[in-house]
């Protein structure tokens, strides 16, 4: 299956965040916690060093993703002295709202001082938000107000211009999703695709929970589909026989004693997306290596 997904509207909206990268202070890059690897867009790094702004990491999404995998990933930019913390946009808090303040103002510490050594003082912090589609920008915009004032929806390709919002002393300029022109990496294109950062529109869906079955088993995460579809048989060594098992637990039996197998992928997809089959994580923090640099650069 080949994956790409490159609309033209991605070309306005990169030309877009470029020439708008001068009107802010800093970026803040929303990464899709499950897969951290895969969701971060390298065309973002170099152009905020072109821009000379200070950048900060959101692991959002961070309640679906394995628990022991954020905290390592955290850990590890850390290490690389990357600014970053977890977040969980769909669960909105004083405690969540005050961390994203404090990280940000953190992040924007040093050039801060160098503002207040010219007599700039008491204004808000301007930060542009960004990502990849469907890593949920505006969700966390919107947690961050308490009130639904940036447009979100789960599916990409919602947001289309930007948007500014002043929520908790802070000046936010919402961005459109934006991936990059060809994604190469045969593995990262599956991972956006399962988790919904491409649209399902121009995928095959029996292909794509074909993928997640086989990425699911190379995690580790067998136990936890084996629990949520009660599968009691010896598990198939083919991923597509293990679809059509899941078909056959669920009931999607068709006429002729055939499996829907359409019907099993749609719903695998859905399940694993809403964090019904466990708490995953696709891309490890041991994937990590020197061809792999965390920092993007």
């Amino acid at each position: 299956m080949n994956i790409n997904w490159y609309p033209g509207h991605m070309t306005k909206a990169r030309r877009m965040i470029e020439d708008s990268l001068k009107q802010v202070d800093m970026a803040v890059e929303i990464l899709d916690a499950r897969i951290p690897l895969s969701s971060r867009n390298p065309d973002i790094a170099p152009m905020l060093a072109k821009a000379n702004r200070p950048g900060m990491i959101i692991l959002n999404k961070s309640d679906l993703a394995d628990p022991a995998e954020n905290e390592k990933w955290l850990s590890q930019y850390k290490k690389s002295g990357i600014p970053a913390i977890l977040f969980n946009a769909r669960a909105t808090g004083a405690k969540a709202t005050a961390e994203f303040t404090a990280a940000v103002k953190t992040a924007y510490a040093e050039k801060a001082e160098k503002n207040a050594a010219r007599g700039m003082v008491g204004r808000a912090i301007k930060i542009m938000v960004l990502g990849i589609p469907n890593v949920g920008k505006s969700t966390v915009i919107n947690c961050l107000c308490g009130s639904k004032r940036a447009k979100a929806e789960d599916r990409p390709g919602v947001t289309r211009g930007k948007q500014w919002i002043s929520a908790q002393g802070l000046d936010i300029l919402d961005t459109p999703g934006i991936l990059w022109p060809k994604i190469d990496d045969k593995s990262a294109a599956e991972k956006l695709a399962v988790t919904g950062a491409i649209r399902d529109e121009i995928l095959d869906c029996e292909e794509l929970a074909v993928s997640l079955l086989d990425i699911l088993k190379n995690c580790g995460y067998m136990p936890l589909v084996v629990s949520r579809y009660k599968i009691t048989e010896k598990l198939p060594e083919s991923s597509l026989d293990l679809l059509s098992l899941i078909g056959k637990k669920r009931g999607f039996v068709v006429s002729g004693g055939h499996i829907d197998t359409e019907r099993a992928a749609s719903v695998l997809l859905d399940e694993f997306r809403g964090g019904k089959i466990g708490r995953i994580t696709l891309d490890r923090s041991g994937d990590n290596d020197e061809n792999q640099n965390i920092t993007g650069a």
